[in-house]
């Protein structure tokens, strides 16, 4: 896993603070979805989901729904099957319509082999032990199911890490300011593979390049405002930064017209 502080990894995992904060609703959630409608070329999570899951019948179990994106999307091109939403947070499932339920990834309120298939997508990094959530997956999927995974390289996004740094060092008087807190730096991309092949005998990895052109600030600033839930992680004032780099951003786009960002990521499937 990439190096991370031990505040900072309790920060990334800490219930309360997920489920009480960060995760409460989809408002922050939705504001990092957004930005992707720039994104060229543009991938369809959901619909990519659905396809490696084309040849699976019975029950999917989505652990981490969040806001459903994957859930919807499978009720409502594979009513064939039963898909099940699970997630941390009591305000992400209230949202959802069933059947879904609150649930830890690593204890999940499933029995050994029940399930055909199960995701995890851009959540295990939230999870505090990583490799207890892969043995749960394991546990519940039947021997000739699938687990379908996705998270974010290492590198994914680091324009906007330069941006906050640039933003947060203009605040402190600085030439660079302290980084934004990494939330997926405890399940990169490049470490994927070998935390799952702990359990999974194939891992198929398919990566998803791609660059975000955003005509307007406001999706950008919306994207690092969704981190407030780690605002005290930061060692900079959260709100003033925020503004510098709106500033920032808006200078940029006027004179390149769009700000780019490139994304790096990737969605593993998983066989036993």
């Amino acid at each position: 896993m990439t190096d991370l502080s031990a505040a900072h990894a309790a920060a990334v995992t800490d219930r309360a603070r997920l489920t009480g904060s960060a995760y409460d609703g989809d408002r922050d959630l939705a504001a990092r979805q957004a930005v992707y409608r720039w994104q060229q070329p543009r991938y369809d999570l959901p619909g990519l989901v659905a396809e490696r899951l084309r040849d699976v019948r019975g029950r999917v179990v989505d652990v981490g729904c969040g806001n459903g994106m994957a859930l919807r999307r499978l009720r409502r091109d594979r009513p064939d099957l039963s898909v099940l939403g699970l997630d941390l947070s009591p305000g992400m499932v209230a949202a959802l319509p069933g059947p879904v339920a609150v649930a830890d990834a690593t204890r999940l309120p499933l029995a050994e082999g029940s399930a055909d298939a199960a995701l995890a997508l851009h959540m295990l990094y939230h999870v505090p032990d990583i490799p207890g959530a892969v043995r749960e997956l394991d546990r519940v999927v039947a021997r000739d199911g699938l687990v379908v995974v996705s998270t974010n390289a290492a590198r994914d996004k680091a324009e906007l890490d330069d941006l906050w740094q640039r933003a947060a060092g203009e605040v402190l008087g600085v030439d660079r300011g302290p980084s934004r807190i990494p939330l997926g730096a405890r399940f990169p991309l490049e470490a994927a593979p070998a935390l799952l092949g702990e359990r999974f005998a194939r891992v198929e990895v398919t990566e998803l390049p791609a660059t975000i052109s955003v005509p307007d600030p406001e999706p950008v600033v919306a994207y690092l405002a969704s981190y407030r839930a780690w605002a005290d992680q930061h060692a900079v004032p959260f709100d003033a930064t925020i503004e510098r780099a709106r500033a920032l951003l808006a200078d940029h786009i006027a004179r390149h017209g769009s700000y780019e960002i490139t994304c790096r990521a990737g969605i593993l499937v998983c066989r036993k």
